[in-house]
């Protein structure tokens, strides 16, 4: 069953303009008949896009599809927590690939992408904390210069 899904260095690939583009148009030329095959084409495709607003997209169209169509759920799990993940939503991406690890404990990708989220986590957190610590270190020294003159 894990074999549908990608490994994290495909998952973190990016798709061409043009790639994009004919998920794109085969998307607008089904119009109010758009198959869910075709949505999830689609939004799989703008999840793979570079540009953040189409990234945006791709999750908001496969929320629609998990919620809408409940036998494609198993298969948008692993693809919303990439794309939130990708947003740097990492709680949201937590909870669809937790999610995904409940139907397939021994998902191998699931469980890289889980690695994937803590170590940004814990990256971001670094760097969050080097900030404060920078911001505290100026302010002790504009203090320090400031009780100095009194």
């Amino acid at each position: 069953m894990t074999d549908n899904l990608p490994s994290m260095t495909d998952a973190d690939s990016c798709l061409s303009d043009s790639q994009l583009e004919v998920l794109k148009k085969q998307y607008i030329r089904e119009g109010e008949y758009v198959t869910e095959q075709t949505r999830f084409n689609y939004s799989w495709g703008l999840i793979k896009s570079k540009n953040r607003r189409e990234q945006t997209q791709g999750v908001l169209l496969l929320t629609d599809i998990y919620r809408e169509v409940p036998d494609r759920r198993r298969e948008c799990l692993f693809y919303l927590a990439l794309g939130h993940f990708k947003l740097g939503n990492y709680n949201d991406a937590r909870k669809f690939n937790e999610a995904l690890l409940e139907y397939e404990p021994n998902n191998h990708q699931a469980h890289a992408l889980r690695q994937e989220i803590e170590d940004r986590v814990a990256k971001e957190g670094y760097i969050g904390m080097a900030i404060v610590g920078g911001v505290a270190a100026v302010g002790t020294v504009i203090l320090a210069s400031l009780l100095k003159r009194r």
